[in-house]
């Protein structure tokens, strides 16, 4: 069965795994590696030579490995293969089942702190190259377009939404998780503040009075999130 998750590299395990259950993710039974707020699915990796990057898992590869070698050099690793999009974001290709699975049945219906999942962002300098990329791996756009300045593709439910390089006024990590929660976004930052997450960014500059209205996060491996009203 396919699926899809984002590993995140630590420089201390413990200080992870407590990173995440502050926000109200949960570990899976069988991986206590593996956090899930019912959407998203991020799975620590304590390994010194574990690197920030996107995990995608189905029986086999071999037909998009055929199709992705012009883009990318192709390394064998464990249990698959690793590339890197246009932008260097590590792509994992993995063969083997995924606990990431049964944690979506495992866990559906259960929400973390900061809201609405809408899917991970990625900033392109090359946003035909990107998509491009990413649909020889099986990703179909399901909204936006590339003269937009955005795009969103899905695969197996699994969503990436690419943004036009120098169009976002604030820090942005690639890949990183985003959350948009409209109205509801002060109240979450303020549960953000009271569990004394520290802030990455509080940001000013889309509220005409001021107000920090967005935020960024990132866990202790670096991995990003934008916590957004849209």
């Amino acid at each position: 069965m396919a699926s899809a998750y984002i590993q995140t590299p630590t420089p201390n395990l413990q200080e992870s795994r407590n990173f995440y259950a502050k926000l109200g993710f949960v570990s899976e039974k069988e991986n206590p590696n593996l956090f899930t707020d019912g959407k998203a699915h991020i799975e620590i990796n304590p390994d010194r030579m574990a690197r920030l990057g996107i995990c995608l898992k189905k029986d086999t590869w071999v037909k998009e490995l055929d199709t992705i070698s012009g883009f990318s050099k192709v390394l064998v690793i464990e249990g698959g293969h690793l590339i890197a999009d246009p932008s260097g974001v590590w792509v994992y290709l993995l063969e083997k089942n995924l606990h990431a699975t049964e944690a979506k049945e495992d866990f559906e219906g259960q929400t973390g702190v900061l809201g609405s999942f809408a899917g991970i962002s990625i900033e392109t300098v090359d946003m035909v190259k990107s998509l491009e990329f990413y649909n020889r791996l099986g990703f179909q756009v399901e909204a936006g377009a590339a003269e937009s300045g955005y795009v969103s593709c899905q695969w197996e439910g699994f969503t990436l939404t690419f943004l036009r390089a120098l169009n976002c006024p604030h820090l942005f990590f690639n890949p990183s998780l985003t959350y948009f929660n409209g109205k509801e976004n002060p109240a979450i930052i303020q549960k953000v503040r009271d569990l004394q997450i520290p802030i990455t960014e509080e940001i000013t500059y889309f509220n005409k009075t001021g107000m920090v209205d967005n935020i960024i996060l990132r866990d202790p491996g670096g991995l990003g999130f934008f916590v957004f009203n849209d």
